[in-house]
């Protein structure tokens, strides 16, 4: 028989091989798997930064200290105002605040009904702040307030100050 041993042709195929085919597909699935990664991780940042917070608020400088904070009032708890969980960044002039934080803690504000010992919304400036030195001076020119609070985040766009009133 006149072939060489040892060599058979291949069999013939019906596709032929694309050389790029198996490169693209690992390409496309790792742009894929970084996109998933990415907006994973941006849902975990967004996720943690908003169940904490970085609010301050403190008695301001004109604040009577003959008042009782809020924190601690002379009737119990469930009568000062029904529960709420609206939160302080929604806040409106005219709407009032209670504080849920505890004595001498981290305040955490939540909008409520106007009831005695809560504080009203005087006045809101919303934009950058720089911490307390800014919202006292904001709220100095504010007639009535006795306290404020003010959210100062990443994102100056998002912070506000409040001037607030006892009631």
């Amino acid at each position: 028989m006149g072939g060489e041993p040892g060599r058979h042709p291949a069999p013939p195929t019906d596709e032929p091989r694309s050389a790029g085919g198996r490169g693209r597909l690992v390409a496309v699935l790792a742009v894929l798997a970084l996109l998933v990664l990415g907006g994973g991780a941006a849902l975990f940042y967004l996720a943690r930064t908003d169940t904490d917070p970085p609010a301050t608020a403190l008695p301001s400088a004109t604040a009577d200290s003959s008042e009782q904070p809020a924190t601690q009032p002379d009737v119990p708890p469930s009568a000062l105002a029904p529960e709420s969980s609206a939160d302080p960044r929604f806040a409106a002039v005219g709407e009032c605040v209670r504080n849920e934080g505890p004595a001498g803690g981290r305040p955490k504000l939540l909008v409520t009904e106007c009831v005695p010992k809560t504080y009203e919304v005087l006045r809101r400036f919303d934009g950058a702040t720089s911490g307390e030195k800014d919202a006292e001076a904001k709220c100095a020119e504010v007639d009535g307030y006795t306290d404020w609070y003010f959210y100062n985040s990443e994102l100056d766009t998002l912070d506000f100050v409040l001037c607030l009133k006892l009631r």
